[in-house]
């Protein structure tokens, strides 16, 4: 790998990390002020939101710029959504700002793989940055729960600055001023991520011009033969798995009788598991066989329902490891897949947006239905029922979609298999 790689990777691992702690945070912070369950739920398609409202226009900002300087500029804005929810902005408001710096940020961390590494790397590199963001996952989550606990809690409270007031009162408030330094370290990485020689394509002069050219390359994504059936895959993934996030902790809740700071670690297992499936499959997988995970996703949708069936942590620990590494397995090859199917037909940053829009209007739909059911009475195991049955049956229609174009248009898949073989774009 290019050792600018290497900078990309670390820049990703210290962002994501901060933003999975503050989940876990601004979880605390509802429930420690008293706001209902919908709320906490309400967390994730909040984050979504901007991914699927500026999916149009962060694409094509991506492209305009060095994608460097794209990153840095969507870390300061974490930083504001961090310091809203410390200052007395709604946690929900304070998060989605958080989520329109992240939604900037993620065509450039990816764009820039597809333009640094050649096509043979690409899955490799999805492997590590997969397995670094679900190492951040992993570790954020943990950080967050072990910084809204009694014990670590004190002794930021009790931190006293001789000319310095914060105005901290609560643990949660504590746990989040914590975080800051760590989104600060993100953005010193940002500022050493080479630039690429890939041409720069300026934003159009009224910005309203990108929303038929966004629809023109959702639309080509949608149509190709690999593209159609990679994009359906993540989607679907991204969807589940985004809301899963705190389906686990309210699931601990209930089958366990966890509180936040031990169902964290629990979330932290499924990352776990997640990261050594993508390890693996950065390994063992190539472009030109990515489809062949589809199945993993029938038997990811099964696990899922398993949930409800465990109430012991002894059983739960290598039941969630299990189903994260089935996850892990079958996402890196297809978003590998995806991005390079994405670069040939329309660009890196752009193909980054489109895939941003649908995976997180998926997680954005998801995450409501799930936040209003909850709001009008829906258990957590009637949500993992769902989201588990979701998930094993569109995977097995994705999979018969696919052997349809394998069969009916062969010519045309063994043509782009080819392109998925070379490293000439």
């Amino acid at each position: 790998m290019k050792r600018g790689f290497y900078t990309i990777m670390s820049a990703q691992f210290f962002s994501s990390l901060a933003d999975n702690a503050l989940f876990v945070t601004a979880v605390e912070l509802l429930r420690t002020s008293g706001a209902p369950e919908w709320q906490r739920a309400a967390l994730v398609p909040m984050f979504a939101l901007f991914y699927v409202v500026l999916a149009p226009f962060v694409g094509a900002f991506a492209d305009s710029q060095p994608k460097g300087r794209v990153m840095l500029l969507s870390n300061a804005i974490k930083m504001v959504g961090c310091l809203m929810m410390l200052y007395g902005s709604h946690p929900l408001l304070a998060y989605a700002v958080v989520g329109l710096g992240a939604a900037a940020y993620s065509p450039a961390k990816y764009g820039i793989l597809t333009e640094l590494l050649p096509a043979s790397q690409l899955v490799q590199a999805n492997g590590w940055i997969e397995g670094l963001t679900i190492a951040s996952i992993i570790l954020g989550v943990l950080l967050g729960g072990q910084l809204v606990a009694p014990h670590l809690s004190g002794v930021l409270l009790g931190l006293d600055f001789p000319v310095l007031d914060f105005g901290i009162s609560m643990p949660a408030e504590a746990a989040i001023m914590a975080l800051v330094p760590i989104y600060g370290l993100a953005a010193w990485f940002n500022l050493r991520i080479p630039r690429t020689d890939v041409e720069i394509r300026p934003m159009p002069r009224n910005p309203l011009a990108l929303l038929p050219d966004f629809w023109t390359c959702n639309s080509r994504l949608w149509r190709d033969r690999l593209g159609q059936i990679s994009l359906s895959t993540t989607t679907l993934f991204w969807g589940v798995s985004g809301n899963l996030r705190y389906i686990v902790l309210a699931w601990s809740a209930a089958a366990l009788g966890y509180g936040v700071t031990q169902a964290s670690a629990l979330v932290g297992v499924v990352a776990i598991g997640t990261a050594v499936g993508a390890v693996l499959a950065s390994m063992r997988m190539r472009l030109d066989t990515a489809t062949r995970v589809i199945p993993l996703g029938i038997a990811m949708g099964v696990f899922v329902m398993l949930m409800n069936v465990i109430h012991s942590i002894w059983l739960a620990i290598p039941f969630l490891i299990i189903l994260g590494g089935l996850g892990g397995f079958l996402v890196v090859p297809m978003n590998a897949l995806l991005q390079h199917r994405g670069h040939n037909l329309m660009g890196a940053g752009r193909s980054i947006a489109v895939q941003n829009f649908n995976e997180q209007a998926a997680i954005l739909g998801m995450g409501a239905f799930y936040s209003l059911s909850t709001k009008f009475g829906l258990s957590a195991f009637g949500a993992i029922t769902i989201f588990g049955l979701v998930v094993a049956v569109v995977m097995a229609l994705i999979g018969r979609w696919h052997r349809y174009n394998t069969r009916c248009h062969a010519q045309e898949m063994e043509q782009l298999l080819k392109i998925a073989r070379s490293d000439h774009h």
